[in-house]
């Protein structure tokens, strides 16, 4: 029993001084980061000089001059942070100069070094910092690292480091290949990556869409919403009639509808008639902006479409289609039934209470036209005028 007891007593003895020590090494790290807090401070106002006089000759043709002095580890991060936020913001020439300069203050062959560290952390943090700098001689060793990988988000720290450095369009391509091989819906992730590099995005992006892998087609479709191509418009006319997969053709549709082409009355038929509804509620939606007079059969038969999408689009595009499109939705609400009825008089009466808002005497004549064939239908709704009260003045007049 004693022996029970004095085992006990050193337990609590034990951890006692392991909770102390816990503490202590809280304090310590506590202590060391203010340190580290005040000393970067300090490097920052001491440098601020040299980083005002790096301003001045970023647009000249002297050279740009290296950090003065011998510098502690702590300064070389805070310039080489400074440079790197510089490398983001600028471009051409001047980016070039100050990626030299990187080169020349020993940076970049710092973090090439710990791209062999023991220490994970510190592999990644280096492939981020190289891919800050564009260093192109280490995109074999990132792609390495890529290949090695498993999925994660230091997947993506990597593949967007090596769409910084590389110099070649087959590295890009490899780059995309070991981030989609793990079988991941990031093509939206993958196409904000490959956006990240200096080469011509045009010639990748062609390269992508006529690419065997549809998770590559997938990426080039994503990355070319905000990207004006025009070299890439024959490839999406292509994918959005012979493309197998449903997402690829109805993406390809979409892009190639919002370059506003001139579409053929055949072509017109057959993407109204696909099997996807992504595709006919996006060709509807198109005929309204393109003002195609032509298709309003198509966009009347489309109401009776099984697909809400489809329907709306449809009447969306007729209200557009100026009077001859709304006599069409007029009589669809009139002599129509079920959901094309409802979807019908639904755009009639968007229109209607929109039109108060016309300002310019085109959109007022438009909307009075319109509004002759609504009360051609539906008959002269009448406003009731506001009875003015009157007040009593007087005494009382009930008897």
């Amino acid at each position: 029993m004693f022996s029970h007891v004095t085992v006990a007593i050193y337990f609590v003895y034990v951890c006692l001084g392991l909770i102390g020590l816990g503490i202590a090494l809280l304090f310590y790290m506590k202590l060391k980061h203010l340190s580290t807090l005040k000393k970067t401070e300090y490097y920052q106002r001491k440098h601020q000089d040299y980083f005002k006089y790096l301003q001045t000759q970023l647009y000249e043709d002297q050279e740009l001059p290296l950090p003065p002095g011998k510098l502690v580890p702590l300064e070389k991060r805070i310039i080489q942070d400074k440079l790197m936020e510089w490398i983001e913001q600028f471009k051409g020439e001047v980016r070039t100069r100050v990626i030299e300069l990187c080169y020349k203050a020993g940076f970049v062959d710092d973090e090439m070094e710990k791209l062999d560290s023991l220490y994970f952390s510190r592999r990644v943090e280096a492939s981020y910092r190289l891919g800050m700098m564009r260093a192109t001689e280490a995109t074999p060793r990132l792609l390495d690292m890529l290949r090695k990988q498993r999925y994660s988000p230091v997947t993506t720290i990597i593949g967007r480091a090596v769409s910084k450095t590389a110099d070649q369009e087959s590295q890009l391509m490899e780059m995309l290949g070991y981030m989609l091989k793990h079988g991941k819906s990031i093509h939206n992730l993958a196409a904000d990556v490959l956006l990240e590099t200096r080469l011509d995005s045009s010639k990748i992006l062609l390269q992508l869409l006529d690419h065997e892998n549809p998770d590559f087609v997938k990426v080039a479709l994503v990355a070319m919403w905000g990207q004006a191509v025009p070299e890439v418009i024959p490839a999406l006319n292509r994918l959005s009639v012979d493309a197998d997969e449903q997402d690829v053709r109805a993406e390809a549709v979409k892009l190639y509808l919002s370059s506003n082409p001139v579409l053929r009355d055949d072509t017109i038929k057959q993407l109204m008639s696909d099997s996807n509804w992504e595709v006919r509620a996006a060709v509807a939606k198109s005929l309204g902006n393109m003002h195609a007079a032509g298709s309003i059969p198509l966009l009347r038969r489309a109401m009776q479409d099984e697909n809400w999408w489809v329907r709306n689009n449809s009447a969306e595009s007729l209200a557009q289609l100026g009077e001859t499109g709304f006599e069409l939705l007029c009589e669809t609400a009139q002599r129509g039934s079920g959901l094309e009825r409802e979807t019908a008089l639904f755009h009639i009466e968007k229109v209607m209470s929109e039109g108060s808002d016309h300002r310019a005497l085109d959109q007022m004549v438009t909307f009075n036209k319109k509004r002759l064939i609504y009360d051609r239908y539906f008959g002269v709704i009448e406003t009731s005028k506001p009875v003015r009260k009157v007040a009593a003045v007087g005494g009382d007049y009930s008897a």
